[in-house]
């Protein structure tokens, strides 16, 4: 079974995209190619910069850690992007849904 990764990704016009992967650096290719493997909403976005990337381990994790930070605000993806607490902060919130 694969790890799954959360990642952000910096568009040149100051957007983040969050997604997740089991391998980021395959996404963040397919993301930069001209291929219809990408997101829609990167298409023209470019430059992007991979600013973020944290092992999760399941799929299930990933899915509901993913969700809560797309709900953040780029002022809170910033404050995630500089210190890794806050991530940590919401996969421990996670993990205890899930468990309960």
């Amino acid at each position: 079974m694969s790890d799954w990764y959360l990642y952000l990704l910096r568009c040149h016009d100051g957007s983040f995209y969050t997604g997740i992967s089991t391998d980021v650096a395959r996404r963040f290719a397919q993301h930069q190619g001209e291929g219809s493997a990408g997101s829609k909403y990167l298409k023209g976005r470019g430059p992007l910069t991979l600013v973020f990337e944290k092992k999760l381990g399941s799929n299930s994790l990933a899915l509901k850690v993913e969700r809560r930070v797309k709900k953040l605000s780029n002022a809170r993806k910033e404050e995630l992007i500089r210190a890794n607490t806050r991530i940590d902060e919401i996969i421990k919130q996670v993990s205890s849904q899930l468990t309960v």
